[in-house]
């Protein structure tokens, strides 16, 4: 069983504030004026194009998976390239077919459909190993392409991961209530982050998801690990995160547990433990190297 600690960043803050890449990343990630990339389009045969933003450097190189509905240029995204660019850290954010800028249709995509995706820009978009950052449903994504591109996974975070989360959500309901939604045809959720106040799954999306959990079996990536979650998160339970830590293989996991985090993790505050993590793995991996 994977070790488990509950932690602060401790080593990635001085080793930050001495290189001076916080120091001078941090206000304008959070709110100044930045430098951004320019948007690019992948074209696939037969499939919709993927709008995506990169910059290009060092390795390990940080891709970042936004979450359910998402796209690219939330605060956590868009943060992360600032951070990636002041180091010279190569840096990839991208929609999902039917997110953002990309082609397809939203109500049409699947897990299925957006692990592929994930694993188009792993192996067309970038070189070598990545540390995949992953938000809520991100998060899943990146613990399947992790298992999938063993060889092109240098690390993994994960923000809020949302790991099997609606099929376990679907699964928990009464007998009478799953057969009421599967008459239906849809699961309605409330939420606080979309327009209409729901997300509506259709039965199919929640079947075809049940190809993809990974919680019920031993998880086979053995990179570094690190699972931040909050704990007044209304949206995916933190206890998720603590679920994946045991079932990685990897001997080096921890749970940074945020006692006011929300969902989103898009305090400064959190942004900032993002990074703190983020620039520690990148410490680690290089000296490794």
């Amino acid at each position: 069983m994977a070790a488990v600690a509950l932690k602060s960043c401790r080593k990635g803050l001085p080793h930050i504030l001495r290189d001076g890449a916080v120091a001078t990343l941090l206000p304008k990630a959070l709110g100044g004026v930045r430098q951004k990339s320019s948007v690019q389009y992948a074209t696939r045969p037969e499939l919709p194009k993927l709008a995506y933003c990169r910059v290009k450097g060092k390795s390990p190189g940080v891709v970042f998976l936004p979450g359910y509905g998402s796209n690219m240029n939330g605060q956590k995204a868009e943060a992360l390239e600032e951070f990636c660019r002041s180091l010279g850290h190569s840096y990839l954010r991208f929609d999902y077919t039917g997110h953002g800028l990309s082609e397809g249709v939203f109500t049409e995509g699947t897990i299925g459909t957006w692990k592929k995706d994930v694993l188009f820009v792993l192996d067309e978009l970038t070189e070598g190993p990545q540390i995949m950052v992953g938000s809520s449903m991100g998060g899943w994504l990146m613990l399947l392409a992790a298992i999938a591109r063993p060889e092109k996974t240098a690390a993994l975070v994960g923000i809020s991961t949302a790991a099997d989360h609606i099929v376990t959500a679907f699964k928990s309901m009464s007998l009478e209530v799953r057969k009421e939604i599967e008459e239906k045809g849809v699961l309605t959720v409330p939420t606080k982050h979309s327009e209409e106040g729901t997300y509506t799954f259709t039965i199919g999306f929640l079947k075809e998801a049940e190809n993809h959990c990974v919680l019920q079996s031993p998880i086979p990536i053995t990179c570094p690990v690190r699972l931040i979650h909050g704990l007044k998160d209304d949206d995916v339970p933190w206890h998720i995160s603590m679920q994946v830590a045991e079932r990685v293989l990897s001997p080096d996991v921890d749970v940074i547990l945020r006692r006011h985090g929300q969902h989103r993790m898009a305090e400064k505050d959190d942004i900032r433990l993002m990074v703190y993590t983020i620039d520690d793995l990148i410490d680690k991996l290089t000296t490794l190297v």
